[in-house]
């Protein structure tokens, strides 16, 4: 067939652009097959969100909720980590006395539980089924690696039973020592601050300084004399506790390439790697000093002297088939206890000074319990048989940590479908957050739950009372190690401090600060009083 010679050119020019079009495809194709593909996940993840989230809110029913901000934010913010947000939280508490329910954006739920019923059953399941999450602790890694704190499974499961040695009593008592020298050093630095007219002080500054000071002789046999003198090490602990706990309110840079980015980010890489280095050349040094034989002879050598510690015990601990921790491993339990044992402590002793200083009546009778028991010793130190003769002040200090505890609340993540005693379920993978100012703050659980009232936790009171009411330690298998560490130096502390000085309150009244631990905004101002010489 001939083509007439106008169309002839319209046929050849078409059949070049249909060449151009099909090489231009050829080509193409690999990109488009991408976008395709990419589309299909894109489309397959948001049908699995929206299922599951539709599965999750259907099998969640049970559990109540308070009225949403809106459909794409759900409940963020509304319990900010403010005085105001806690006053909300004590409000839905008393709403929602047997636990209830937040959605963090469209899709993401939380269960909150507040009321040792049901907490039994989070604190009673093994560790495997209701392991931490890692998006309220994944900010921490970097810094306190595969600790106790954050490791999971079976690693955690063995290094716990390896560890619980170190907390021995044989292994505390010598620490009495410790405690009191510490104390002793804040205390003389206090009677020179109001010797020169500074009485109104921060607790939160001079009593972290004092933790850091015992745990580091504790931890490392290091004296740092870093409550007189700036140090180093202390400081890059300060910082990083500091820029973690405001990393944890930024969601948006929990991811590490993110956050080092950035100006704190660049900070916090640079603490990090002043604090590995300490510990790090510490465990390098202690290993060369080991012995290569004789080691357990070594071992009770050192425990009759009372210089074992810390990274002793880590050093010569084995697990059942006489396999020892690694390097790697040390260095974590030995941050991870720095990191928990100073901050955690601190807060505890600060709270519990402003409660004794707006109780003036349960202050002197702390004060006059530890006059009785001190009358005739010289010098006066508390010592390890002593802890179980100051029953008051150990009444004090609970019901302050009931009142203001260190750690507000700890998240677990369930692996399997978790059934609530009422027969309500957690579904598998679900966020549960364990309130602990919730429970010590739910009047279901504690009349008149505001009121300090230390007589709450009279032997004659306790009895009948679910021992889920009071977890300022957590609770269950992955329960705070060290609470009789803290207990201990809680004890030791707040005994001698009151021999030596009244506290006052100030003015004002403090804002309180939910952060990892409870702090107040501004800090912990008290007035101190000197009642006699503190030591020189």
């Amino acid at each position: 067939m001939s083509w007439p010679k106008e169309m002839s050119g319209h046929h050849g020019m078409l059949q070049l652009s249909l060449s151009k079009m099909g090489l231009w495809l050829m080509a193409a194709s690999p990109w488009l097959l991408l976008l395709l593909v990419g589309a299909s996940w894109l489309l397959v993840q948001v049908l699995v969100w929206t299922y599951t989230s539709y599965d999750n809110a259907r099998r969640l029913r049970g559990f109540p909720q308070p009225p949403k901000r809106n459909w794409f934010l759900g409940h963020l913010g509304l319990v900010p980590p403010t005085e105001q947000g806690l006053r909300d939280l004590t409000q839905l508490v008393t709403n929602y006395p047997k636990g209830y329910m937040t959605w963090m954006g469209p899709i993401t739920p939380l269960v909150i539980l507040c009321h040792p019923d049901l907490i039994r059953t989070m604190a009673n399941v093994s560790a495997a089924i209701a392991s931490k999450d890692v998006v309220f602790y994944e900010v921490l890694k970097p810094w306190l690696g595969d600790g106790l704190l954050l490791s999971a499974g079976d690693k955690w499961s063995s290094h716990r039973r390896m560890l619980t040695p170190a907390f021995h009593f044989n292994i505390l008592k010598p620490y009495m020592k410790i405690f009191s020298d510490s104390v002793n050093v804040m205390h003389a630095k206090w009677q020179r601050l109001v010797t020169e007219g500074h009485n109104r002080l921060d607790m939160f500054e001079h009593i972290s300084l004092m933790t850091l000071d015992s745990l580091q002789k504790c931890v490392f046999s290091f004296d740092s004399n870093c409550q007189e003198k700036p140090s180093e090490y202390i400081a890059a602990i300060l910082e990083l506790s500091a820029l973690v706990a405001k990393r944890h309110q930024q969601i948006f840079l929990h991811k590490d390439f993110l956050y080092y980015l950035t100006p704190e980010g660049r900070r916090f890489r640079k603490a990090c790697h002043l604090v590995h280095n300490f510990t790090d050349a510490v465990i390098q040094e202690r290993r060369r000093s080991l012995p290569k034989e004789g080691i357990d002879d070594f071992l009770k050598a050192k425990a009759n002297a009372k210089t074992l510690d810390f990274i002793d015990v880590l050093l010569l601990t084995k697990d059942e088939d006489g396999k020892g921790l690694s390097d790697e491993d040390i260095r974590a339990e030995a941050d991870t206890f720095m990191f928990e044992g100073h901050d955690t402590t601190a807060s505890g002793l600060s709270w519990v000074l402003y409660n004794l200083a707006k109780h003036p009546e349960y202050q002197e009778r702390c004060r006059q319990e530890v006059h009785e028991l001190l009358r005739d010793r010289e010098p006066k130190e508390i010592e390890w048989d002593d802890l179980a003769q100051l029953p008051f002040l150990t009444m004090c200090i609970k019901e302050s940590l009931r009142l203001h505890p260190p750690v507000t609340v700890i998240s677990r993540r369930c692996t399997q479908n978790t059934v609530l005693p009422d027969g309500r379920i957690i579904p598998k993978g679900v966020i549960c957050l364990i309130s602990i100012f919730g429970t010590h703050h739910n009047p279901s659980v504690w009349p008149d739950p505001e009121v300090y009232d230390p007589f709450r936790f009279d032997p004659e009171n306790i009895k009948g009372r679910s021992p889920l009411a009071f977890i300022p330690f957590s609770a269950g298998p992955r329960n705070c190690i060290g609470q009789t560490f803290a207990m201990t130096e809680m004890k030791v502390v707040l005994a001698l401090t009151l021999l030596r000085f009244r506290v006052l309150p100030v003015e004002e009244e403090p804002r309180r600060k939910p952060e990892l631990i409870l702090r107040a905004e501004g800090g912990l101002w008290l007035r101190v009083e000197p009642l006699s010489a503190s030591p020189q």
